[in-house]
């Protein structure tokens, strides 16, 4: 029977070594958990700073001061995410107005060529206008002297605008003279568009 209480014993020895290894430390534990609140002491706050002035356990703990850098590193991150993004965008409408400068200066470059080309016609124009009012002045003035049946002939063989234009140079006296000797029809049509050109 000593024998059985001794082989009891040495069975029950290692079931109470067990629940001492668990039941002692979660005593601990919770007594610990108990005084720590009921102290109102901050445990995080307390670990952390503990837990820094340890060496290698404070690689694994950031104090506050470390996360207030961390997060205004990465507030500066995003802020500056978002002036490139900015950038990008004023650098995009920089091009864009470029762009449109470039298409406007095409443009003037254009205007100017077509401006420079109707002064050019223009002037061409009036110098050949110029030109045929010297040559029918000078004709005209040869007709005051002509004989009027021959200047009547001459008058109703040209083209009615050159006509026109001769009789509208010479005197009234000419201009009726050389009218008079005309066939009535043709110098009608000639006095009717004298008058309509007057108008």
């Amino acid at each position: 029977m000593v024998k059985q209480t001794k082989e009891e014993k040495k069975k029950m020895k290692p079931i109470l070594g067990l629940s001492s290894i668990i039941v002692i430390p979660i005593i601990v534990a919770v007594t610990l958990a108990i005084i720590i609140f009921a102290a109102g002491v901050n445990v995080t706050d307390w670990v952390k700073e503990k837990g820094s002035t340890t060496p290698v356990i404070s690689s694994f703990i950031t104090t506050p001061e470390e996360e207030n850098i961390q997060r205004e590193e990465e507030r500066m991150q995003v802020e500056m995410e978002r002036k490139d993004t900015e950038i990008e965008e004023l650098n995009q409408t920089v091009e864009d107005q470029e762009s449109t400068i470039e298409q406007m200066e095409q443009e003037i470059v254009k205007l100017e060529n077509n401006k420079a080309d109707s002064n050019g016609t223009n002037k061409q124009e009036l110098a050949e206008d110029e030109e045929e009012m010297d040559t029918v002045k000078t004709v005209s003035n040869s007709f005051k002297g002509m004989d009027k049946e021959q200047a009547a002939l001459i008058i109703a063989s040209l083209e009615v605008e050159t006509a026109i234009s001769i009789l509208q140079e010479v005197s009234n006296d000419v201009r009726g003279e050389i009218l008079e000797e005309m066939e009535p029809e043709a110098a009608a049509s000639l006095t009717q568009l004298l008058i309509d050109s007057d108008n």
